[in-house]
């Protein structure tokens, strides 16, 4: 079992740096990165598990959608952008070497993927911060 959870452990870790560098380069998801995170942390220790839905790059990317409350637009335009972006290599790699049934298959999972976060994922409207120097009466 120790062993397991040293997995899960060091899955998370990865998850984590490769979810932080994602959300700063915009070439690399940070989404998928961030759930294997959540996933392995959650099974693999509570202290973990806390200390990472504690962190605002969990807040920023998961927490409404991990709560069931969906998506801004914003946030699904990245993703569905850089998905479309790195999958766009896929299909020209492999039109380039005639694998016609694998353009094919790339385009369904594009479309579904795209039909997924569009009709799928429930839309949230962004949060305002609201200014330091509002008055409250």
């Amino acid at each position: 079992m120790k062993i397991k959870k040293a997995l899960y452990v060091v899955l998370g870790c990865i998850g984590v740096v490769l979810g932080a560098v994602g959300a700063v380069m915009p070439i690399l998801p940070a989404f998928p990165f961030l759930m294997l995170a959540a996933f392995c942390f959650a099974r693999s220790s509570d202290r973990l598990d806390q200390w990472f839905k504690g962190t605002r790059l969990y807040k920023n990317n998961l927490e409404d959608y991990i709560a069931g409350r969906g998506m801004t637009w914003k946030t699904k335009i990245r993703i569905m952008l850089m998905v479309t972006f790195l999958m766009s290599i896929g299909f020209f790699m492999m039109g380039r070497k005639g694998i016609f049934i694998g353009c094919v298959v790339l385009g369904c999972v594009w479309v579904f993927h795209i039909l997924y976060f569009c009709f799928g994922v429930r839309t949230i409207p962004a949060v305002k911060q609201e200014s330091c120097s509002s008055s409250r009466g």
